[in-house]
């Protein structure tokens, strides 16, 4: 019963979010035309610390993403986004891993400078049967950025039932750098 109630929390998950990124996509398509100036890709990795119950598991984290980004006025950036977060662990536990799938949000006051966003979505977990599923998952973020790279801050919770392995919190560091079209 358990296994059938996460199976279709997953698919319930997974219907919300493609709703919210059609509706995204085509949203912004009617409004802003979609270009080479206003739309590319952000790849980078970040790293971070585990606290609340992962602290017992885990000893740092280390994780990779891509972004698709547009542009929709010249202070919000909106897309998809998606990676893999490794997490090594604590003596005597084992390694395991998440790939986020979501949307994100990015509020920037200037062409350069100081910026806050979230990605909201969902987190498949990979690696361990011990650490349960994934869950809903929410990472807001503070940093600086430019028109090739950004810096920032987060804090990333896979919020999950206890059932299912507790929630994952860490807070983190990440960069990335934008892939403009030419």
């Amino acid at each position: 019963m358990n296994n059938n109630y996460s199976n279709k929390s997953k698919h319930l998950a997974l219907a919300i979010l493609a709703v919210m990124a059609t509706v995204m996509v085509y949203g912004q398509q009617r409004t802003t035309n979609i270009s080479r100036k206003n739309s590319w890709i952000k790849a980078g990795v970040n790293a971070g610390i585990p606290i609340a119950d992962l602290a017992d598991q885990s000893t740092f984290t280390l994780g990779a993403e891509v972004k698709g980004q547009l542009m929709s006025t010249p202070h919000w950036g909106l897309g998809l986004t998606s990676g893999y977060t490794h997490y090594f662990p604590e003596e005597g536990h084992e390694n395991f891993g998440s790939v986020p799938v979501g949307v994100f949000a990015r509020y920037y006051p200037a062409r350069q400078g100081f910026f806050v966003g979230t990605d909201l979505g969902y987190s498949f977990q990979t690696g361990s049967e011990l650490n349960g599923n994934g869950g809903m998952y929410v990472r807001p973020q503070v940093g600086y950025h430019n028109r090739l790279w950004n810096i920032f801050g987060f804090y990333n919770g896979i919020f999950r039932k206890e059932e299912n392995g507790g929630h994952i919190q860490y807070l983190g560091i990440g960069t990335t750098f934008n892939i403009m079209f030419k």
